[in-house]
């Protein structure tokens, strides 16, 4: 059991909690994530590592509360337990040593810069963070981010809060202007990611996206999350999640994430599943 050190309420359905891993953050570093169970009923969740504390043994995860194992935990408070958090998984972020580089992150993709800036700093990076967000309500680690970064840009699709778009136009009117950057690192949704690597390609620059599709065992067996990178199958849970932006084949991501749309709406609906194997052994007990 992993308890749950601390939650705290960051936006509408956007919970950050800290939970106590001494394991993960032993072995951990930027780019990697972690898979949770809540319970034995529930599904398995992976989840970028916002944050860790080496000293505390704890690890920082932000949850968007979607579906029906994303509502349990919501359920869940400080003193609570998880049943499972296993990590770190993936590769680490690879940026090499950039002179200049740019983070990009969308949504509850957001807080895994956190890390991942820290790691471009460190290796003597100059900075740009641009991260977006529909509206200002749902603006999270905007504070956590600018105090890492050198130069941050806030995003709104409604113009409600900083720049009035998308986070791919203010990469674009910098690129167009002749700023130069080694790399550049999105992570997001899909169609952010997507749009960034399109934005990049016809200059060449080397663009990392963090994947997120479906997966279930997080050791490569299942290949739920396998993706198509240059053409070759790779599966996001061993190989990445961070891969070439300019080589994943986004619309067969996104036609993967849309495939079980129609049961999760169902299990979210309906509440807790107990297998019949389950039932059978409480009805004996």
């Amino acid at each position: 059991m992993f308890r749950i050190i601390a939650k705290r309420q960051l936006a509408e359905d956007i919970i950050e909690y800290t939970i106590k891993a001494p394991d993960v953050t032993r072995h951990h570093r930027p780019g990697q994530f972690c898979i949770i169970r809540v319970a034995s009923h529930g599904e398995r969740i992976p989840l970028s590592i916002a944050d860790i504390n080496t000293e505390a043994g704890t690890i920082t995860v932000v949850v968007q509360i979607i579906g029906h194992t994303t509502q349990e935990l919501a359920r869940l408070g400080a003193g609570d337990t998880i049943l499972d958090v296993v990590g770190p998984l993936g590769h680490p972020t690879d940026i090499g040593t950039p002179e200049r580089a740019v983070f990009v992150g969308g949504g509850v993709g957001v807080p895994a810069g956190n890390l991942i800036i820290r790691e471009m700093k460190q290796a003597g990076a100059e900075v740009l963070a641009i991260i977006g967000f529909r509206t200002r309500e749902l603006i999270i680690y905007e504070e956590k981010i600018r105090a890492q970064a050198d130069e941050l840009i806030v995003t709104t699709d409604d113009g409600s809060y900083g720049y009035h778009g998308l986070v791919t136009e203010p990469l674009q009117q910098r690129l167009e202007a002749g700023s130069e950057y080694d790399v550049v690192v999105a992570v997001g949704p899909v169609v952010m990611m997507r749009a960034v690597a399109e934005v990049t390609r016809p200059y060449g620059i080397h663009t990392i996206a963090s994947l997120n599709p479906i997966m279930v065992d997080g050791t490569g067996m299942c290949g739920a999350c396998r993706v198509l990178v240059g053409g070759q199958t790779k599966f996001a849970c061993v190989d990445g999640p961070e891969f070439d932006a300019h080589q994943v084949d986004f619309d067969q991501l996104l036609n993967r994430l849309r495939i079980y749309r129609e049961q999760e709406q169902q299990a979210a609906q309906a509440g807790p599943h107990l297998c019949r194997l389950e039932q059978q052994i409480s009805e004996i007990q």
